[in-house]
């Protein structure tokens, strides 16, 4: 019995060995398979300047000021002055918002949604919004608005304090495609911020997509949407679509449900 005893004991032990030396093995093994990564080709360097370089140097920007400010190489697109940058998306005559003292604009109701003159593909964007102290409505129909990447893909804007709705439509989301990772709003009549990080998609000579593209979401400093895949446009009935296109306007969108949303200081930075 003793015998068996110390034979048992002796398999674990070899087992456990045996685990280890594969494990050490494949470390060696990983370690050594280092130099195979495709980028990296010839002797590797002895000395740190053998993995430094110098050009190309990158553009040197200015940022603002104060928080939120446009960087120096930004497109102002919207500053409380005028709405110049920016026409109706129904037929391209001048955006009929309301231009506010506050150096703010406002969704005039029905209105139809505006877009900017300029077209844009990858972009930084920066957009501030609030809705209204008065609470209106309720679920989809408070304070609902949204900010369209070239005119096609919309990042929801609503007032979802205490005002549950479908959460792949509440404020943050990648509308009917990706629910935000948090709800980071603040208080209704308060400004939010909404910082876009976009990649347009791209497509072949054909005309089908070939590279998805992708949003990153801070809403107020948070992180909401991680480099999350956009499937496609956003409709509000149906699936999404990949219609093959070029550079786009960013859209504002009038819900036409008195939404009374309103925005400003906003810019972007092309990419």
């Amino acid at each position: 019995m003793k015998q068996i005893y110390f034979i048992a004991c002796a398999l674990v032990v070899f087992s456990c060995k045996e685990k280890e030396y594969k494990a050490a093995g494949n470390a060696k093994e990983l370690a050594e398979a280092v130099h195979t990564d495709k980028e990296h080709k010839g002797e590797e360097p002895t000395t740190p300047e053998g993995t430094e370089f110098y050009e190309p140097v990158p553009p040197k920007v200015q940022p603002g000021a104060k928080i939120n400010e446009a960087p120096s190489d930004a497109i102002v697109l919207f500053n409380g002055e005028s709405l110049d940058q920016w026409v109706s998306a129904k037929d391209g005559s001048s955006a009929k918002w309301h231009l506010n003292k506050d150096g703010s604009m406002t969704v005039n109701d029905k209105s139809g949604d505006i877009q900017t003159k300029q077209e844009f593909g990858s972009v930084q964007l920066h957009v501030e919004w609030k809705s209204p102290a008065d609470i209106q409505g309720e679920k989809q129909s408070r304070a609902n608005s949204g900010v369209f990447l070239q005119g096609l893909y919309e990042v929801q804007i609503l007032d979802n304090n205490n005002n549950d709705t479908y959460v792949n439509g509440q404020v943050g989301a990648i509308y009917k495609q990706h629910v935000p990772l948090a709800m980071a709003s603040v208080p209704s009549g308060e400004w939010n911020t909404y910082d876009i990080i976009y990649h347009a998609p791209e497509f072949n000579a054909e005309g089908e997509k070939i590279k998805s593209g992708t949003l990153t979401l801070l809403h107020n400093g948070v992180l909401v949407q991680d480099h999350v895949e956009i499937k496609g446009t956003t409709p509000y009935i149906g699936w999404p679509k990949n219609p093959p296109h070029g550079k786009g306007p960013i859209k504002l969108q009038d819900h036409g449900d008195n939404s009374r949303v309103s925005y400003r200081n906003i810019w972007v930075r092309e990419l």
